[in-house]
């Protein structure tokens, strides 16, 4: 239990001390809403490149959402692509194994303080909650890089 109580410690600590909060300049901007609860965010990715430069973003709705979103910040912004991708599947695998899924230490090196967001894979209606700002950053990458290669080509 102790853990557990160490993993809301972390939610919390991201939820009050937002990484990456305040939407600035990007490639891309796109705006997605849990529509089981009303929790909503825009989310803006800007790319240099296949590195991701950063991830600003601004949203409303309970700690989870808003604390994964300041995690996902967290963790992505200076990442290549492919690296933040590949970041991107674990925490989706975390997040569906229904609470099945206990984290080793290669997946607490991958995921840092995404960990903490072990718990919330038992509870389905939270899964959605914590998954807002990654699924928003997965359409925003398309976007972005949908339109470089527009540019590139044109």
């Amino acid at each position: 239990m102790k853990l557990d109580s160490m993993y809301q410690d972390v939610i919390l600590d991201h939820y009050k001390h937002p990484h990456g909060r305040g939407l600035r300049p990007g490639d891309a901007e796109v705006h997605h809403v849990n529509p089981t609860c009303g929790d909503e965010i825009t989310l803006r990715v800007k790319y240099d490149g296949s590195r991701i430069e950063d991830v600003s973003y601004e949203g409303q709705g309970c700690s989870i959402s808003q604390a994964s979103a300041s995690v996902l910040n967290e963790l992505l912004v200076g990442k290549d692509l492919a690296e933040a991708q590949q970041i991107q599947g674990v925490f989706l695998e975390l997040m569906q194994s229904k609470g099945k899924l206990e984290p080793d230490d290669a997946m607490e090196e991958v995921l840092e303080d995404a960990v903490a967001f072990a718990g919330v894979s038992k509870y389905p209606a939270r899964v959605k909650c914590a998954l807002l700002s990654w699924m928003a950053w997965k359409d925003a990458t398309a976007q972005a890089l949908g339109e470089s290669v527009e540019r590139k080509t044109a």
